[in-house]
């Protein structure tokens, strides 16, 4: 990565994403549908009330809602060649148990994704822990974990830590168009209102969010992975922060 001069160009230029696997952990993922364009694997999560553990089912599954498959197909959308998987830890009516999230996540991180995209969050203060560890895990292992913040302003992980990169939306409408936010816990700002989306069998809709806002990041981030793989998270930080929007420019020594 060079001190001075990272552009979009230097990032992005002439990268779709091609050998860097992306996870999507959400609601299921309609693999059929033309914005997805298939999917290269995956897990389906659930609790066994019975048994009082988590439960993996490794392979195809469907999207129960339809939040997954619209965050895909932006994704998509920005990285067309980058391998997609599937994580599905939240049910019908977009929820589900945290320590289904939590297991699904670090499923997602030793899967061997580069990236992974969270568009939901807990605020289980007794999961905090578990979730801290597995963005630590995340981080050491150069997997990049793109967390949209809670559209509800109270305190959600793993949005919060310094381990990830936190977005939430701002009213832009180009593909490149994020903004750096000086004040964290939340990071970037990227497009996320009035939203056109994937939705499954085939249509779409029009829809508003952080939840819209983060897998513009992750495709970026899909990108920049595919052209230069040998970037840390830190690194990836660095370099969105680079070419944000409002980037104060480098100011070079005299």
């Amino acid at each position: 990565m060079p001190a001075t001069g990272v552009s979009a160009e230097w990032a992005f230029g002439g990268a779709a994403g091609a050998g860097v696997d992306v996870v999507v952990v959400d609601s299921g993922i309609d693999a059929s549908h033309p914005a997805v364009g298939g999917l290269a694997g995956g897990a389906a999560l659930h609790w066994d009330a019975g048994a009082q553990r988590v439960v993996t089912v490794e392979g195809p599954h469907d999207d129960l809602f339809g939040h997954g498959t619209a965050c895909a197909g932006i994704i998509r959308r920005a990285a067309p060649d980058a391998r997609l998987h599937s994580v599905r830890v939240l049910g019908e009516r977009l929820t589900g148990k945290g320590l289904v999230f939590a297991e699904g996540l670090r499923w997602a991180v030793r899967s061997g994704a580069r990236v992974v995209n969270l568009s939901l969050s807990s605020s289980s203060q007794e999961l905090h822990p578990l979730f801290h560890d597995v963005a630590d895990e995340a981080y050491f292992a150069g997997v990049v974990l793109v967390c949209a913040v809670n559209n509800v302003r109270r305190p959600s992980f793993p949005s919060q830590y310094a381990a990830v990169v936190s977005v939430a939306a701002n009213d832009a409408t180009g593909p490149f168009d994020i903004d750096c936010n000086p004040h964290p816990p939340v990071e970037f700002g990227a497009p996320g209102i009035d939203v056109e989306v994937a939705w499954p069998g085939g249509g779409t809709l029009v829809t508003t969010g952080n939840s819209f806002a983060a897998p513009h990041v992750t495709g970026l981030v899909a990108r920049l992975l595919s052209k230069h793989p040998e970037l840390s998270p830190p690194e990836v930080k660095a370099v969105l922060r680079a070419v944000s929007r409002n980037a104060v420019p480098a100011v070079s020594p005299t």
